[in-house]
């Protein structure tokens, strides 16, 4: 719609912002008419018409199989749409059209905002099933001229009230019309039903759905008078009305064709069994956040172990050997304990870096100094719990043996994500360089080094499928290089 809009026509963002509000409601339109919508625009030089939006109904067959949306007409071809732009009033003169042996009738509703005619919504109804209406039709029906009325004269949608139709009710699940005063004039069998599982004992006709509703789940003070409002229809809001071990969904639209309110709609839902799964889901994972909790501290203890199980160490190669354990369960750890405050499987690697850095710079207090450059972003954990581990390795490595013993020196970790390095969105480029005396003469970077190298192999090659090597840095130092795939966070 935007590009269309902006291309072909002169609305402003403001009224471009009232389309698109428009169109998030208009589903309710459709069905209630039993009638596709299609938005016609006026052109910049106001000699065409083109269309931006189209909307088919959930409670009627169509009467346009194709799609509508980029579609040009000039002024003259489709009179009723002349009458509605340049008359401002709803066009139903005319008989139906013939539309591949299907009989069409048209209608035209213009579309204002602040006195002035935007647009116009032609509303197709495919007359090939009529047949007498039923009482639950007819509330359709008038209902949707209402809203209708309420759209030609600026009312309708209401602003600062976007919804997102994908989570309200539609027409289909229950519908109820109340009058002026907040009484039920028509339910529709599955809004009745729905109040029965709420509890209700008697028809819904005749009650003033407020009352009733505030009776069937009970509150206290301010709860309570705003359940009967809400039910009663004075404002747009939606709200759940929770009894009997049922939850209802509501939506209130208070109905105003001729700028005084003449009655409202409540659409309603049943939404017991997705309120339960979505209880389910919380249970489930706050069960997960609680079980990262407990590996963190379980690991924790673990080092806290290996760390008193070094101390006792007479050889200074069996003290290192435990430290460097103690750091590698450390790294994972870090992971387990950023998972357990998270929601969902994936944590900010950015955050675990800079803590794994803090953690390895420990060997060298003072005479190391590390930091990062770039992201690497929001990551998996099946991504980072063995990245963890690679770059404790190396970070290690680079410090106890790419420094002498006295040497002061820096150690840089760079990430960054494909796209910022000109490759695919779906890969992460991470750069270790140190300034230390370099790599000894001969060193095979795939297949020599110590225990630590040899784990960072298989992690970064087996565990996450991707490339590693080490080679002189351009200025001196240690340059190590990764290259993973990241998009497919679970493997």
């Amino acid at each position: 719609m935007n590009d269309l809009v902006r291309q072909h026509t002169a609305l402003s963002d403001v009224e471009l912002e009232w389309l698109h509000l428009l169109v998030s409601e208009w589903q309710l339109l459709a069905d209630l008419s039993f009638a596709d919508l299609v938005l016609w625009v006026p052109t910049l030089d106001g000699t065409r018409y083109v269309s931006v939006a189209q909307m088919r109904p959930n409670t009627g067959p169509t009467s346009h199989q194709d799609d509508m949306v980029g579609h040009l007409v000039p002024r003259g071809r489709r009179p009723l749409l002349d009458a509605a732009l340049d008359e401002g009033r709803i066009v139903r003169e005319g008989d139906p059209e013939w539309r591949e042996e299907v009989p069409v009738r048209v209608e035209s509703i213009p579309v204002r905002r602040e006195g002035r005619v935007l647009g116009v919504i032609a509303r197709n109804t495919n007359l090939l099933t009529v047949r007498t209406p039923s009482r639950l039709e007819l509330t359709y029906l008038q209902s949707a001229s209402d809203l209708a009325q309420m759209i030609a004269a600026g009312s309708f949608p209401f602003p600062g009230h976007e919804v997102d139709m994908d989570h309200v009710p539609r027409v289909g699940d229950g519908l109820i019309r109340l009058d002026a005063e907040g009484h039920v004039q028509y339910a529709s069998p599955n809004a009745l039903s729905a109040y029965h599982r709420l509890g209700l004992a008697t028809d819904l006709v005749g009650l003033h759905l407020g009352e009733a509703t505030a009776e069937l789940a009970p509150a206290k003070g301010p709860v309570d008078e705003a359940m009967v409002k809400l039910a009663s229809g004075w404002a747009p809001r939606g709200a759940e009305v929770e009894a009997n071990d049922c939850i209802v969904q509501l939506r209130a639209i208070p109905l105003k064709p001729k700028g005084t309110r003449i009655g409202s709609l409540i659409l309603l839902r049943d939404i017991t069994e997705v309120r339960r799964r979505e209880r389910e889901l919380i249970t489930k994972d706050a069960t997960i956040r609680e079980i990262h909790h407990r590996v963190k501290n379980n690991l924790q203890t673990v080092a806290a172990l290996l760390r008193l199980q070094a101390r006792r160490m007479d050889s200074d190669r069996g003290k290192e050997a435990l430290n460097e354990a103690v750091r590698r369960v450390g790294s994972i750890a870090i992971v387990h304990e950023t998972l357990s405050q998270n929601l969902d499987e994936r944590v900010d690697f950015d955050e675990i870096a800079d803590r794994v850095l803090a953690m390895v710079a420990e060997i060298s207090p003072g005479r190391i100094t590390g930091r990062r450059t770039g992201r690497f972003g929001i990551l998996g954990a099946e991504v980072a719990t063995p990245l963890s581990m690679v770059l404790t390795e190396v970070l290690q490595n680079a410090i106890e043996h790419g420094f002498a013993p006295e040497q002061q020196g820096s150690i840089e970790v760079h990430a960054v994500r494909g796209a910022a390095a000109g490759h695919d969105e779906a890969r992460l480029l991470v750069t270790v360089q140190d300034n230390g005396r370099g790599l000894p003469e001969g060193f095979d970077a795939k297949n020599g080094g110590n225990l630590g190298l040899q784990i960072v192999r298989t992690l970064v090659e087996g565990e996450l499928a991707g490339t590693f090597d080490m080679l002189p840095g351009p200025t001196g130092g240690t340059r190590v290089l990764f290259d993973l795939p990241v998009a497919a966070e679970k493997r």
